[in-house]
């Protein structure tokens, strides 16, 4: 059966509409590559051969306008404390557990937490994100009006990187927010905080462990991590005073003793004087009051989102657990 003409001619602009990517705002590259060549000194004509190569990505602008942190708690937890994500943990802390040990020992970051960060970011490795991250950064730079101010910064900083290291622009896959490697670095982060955990001359947090597990432990010890320190203490509501010290900001503001004021009672023992985070999550059935303490707060730093936070530590410590299982029954 032959289709009308405009049905026809409909279907190759749908085709073609989404078969390929659109340009990026050529004046607003033109813009960016000026600043850089006046900057740090970039040749132009380079630039422009790289930018001629990215794309703007309607993928990337969908899904960074539906974050999983939008998500209630209850939902948002499922995502990542599951049980194949804790005995991947498992086994990637017994795989890794020499490595694990001495970022512990070195940074004072739990061998578990640095797992977990690993594996809530890309499931140990299996998933390192499939954008290009030229694309990625360059449709959030140049198309993406919210933030662009700071996704143009990580564009700078990337091409800073590639340059640093001498890898082709073109070349590095991330995550559809230009975030790179296991640990799901952005660029200013790698640039600033990636380490040669193995001592081989490379940084290379893409393929090797060593220095994936080395660059979050240093990231977590520069932000501020306290070794031995509690992450979180779950509390316990008597009344409703509580919820007018809770607040959206992420950092540790309401001393210890002002929680028995307001109707909190919390589940551990805290040092008084200690400052804790109120932290109120959906539960499927009802709400959960945690205390965030200081660690918390420098999780949040990796991840500007309570749940993000929360997630990790309760798969960090599900991890923990099934690790000392398997030794007790190994043991028996």
């Amino acid at each position: 059966m032959r289709l009308p003409e405009f049905v026809v001619v409909a279907t190759i602009i749908l085709i073609s509409t989404s078969a390929f990517p659109a340009a990026l705002d050529k004046h607003a590259v033109d813009e960016f590559i000026q600043h850089m060549v006046d900057t740090h000194q970039f040749n132009a004509g380079e630039l422009h051969d790289v930018f001629k190569q990215a794309k703007r990505s309607q993928r990337v602008l969908d899904a960074i306008s539906r974050p999983a942190e939008a998500l209630p708690w209850y939902k948002y937890r499922q995502l990542f404390v599951r049980q194949e994500r804790i005995e991947n943990g498992r086994a990637f802390l017994g795989r890794y557990g020499g490595l694990l040990q001495k970022a512990e020992s070195e940074y004072g970051v739990p061998a578990q937490i640095i797992t977990a960060i690993i594996g809530v970011e890309t499931s140990y490795g299996a998933n390192k994100g499939n954008d290009r991250v030229i694309d990625a950064l360059s449709t959030l730079a140049f198309h993406y009006p919210q933030r662009a101010d700071f996704f143009r910064g990580e564009l700078e900083q990337y091409l800073l990187l590639t340059r640093e290291q001498n890898v082709e622009p073109l070349s590095l896959k991330g995550s559809y927010a230009g975030a790179m490697g296991m640990p799901q670095f952005i660029p200013s982060s790698y640039r600033h905080y990636a380490i040669d955990f193995d001592g081989d001359g490379k940084t290379d947090i893409w393929n090797n462990p060593a220095d994936a597990i080395g660059s979050v432990a240093n990231y977590f010890k520069q932000h501020g991590w306290q070794p031995g320190g509690k992450v979180a203490v779950p509390g316990q509501a008597i009344n409703s005073q509580y919820k007018k010290l809770v607040t959206n900001d992420l950092e540790p503001s309401v001393n210890v003793e002002q929680l028995y004021e307001n109707g909190i009672l919390p589940g551990e023992e805290i040092a008084p004087g200690t400052r804790v985070k109120i932290i109120s999550l959906e539960g499927a059935d009802s709400e959960e009051i945690w205390l965030g303490l200081d660690n918390f707060y420098v999780i949040t730093r990796y991840n500007h989102s309570k749940l993000y936070a929360m997630a990790v530590y309760q798969l960090s410590e599900e991890i923990l657990q099934q690790q000392q299982r398997n030794e007790l029954a190994a043991g028996q």
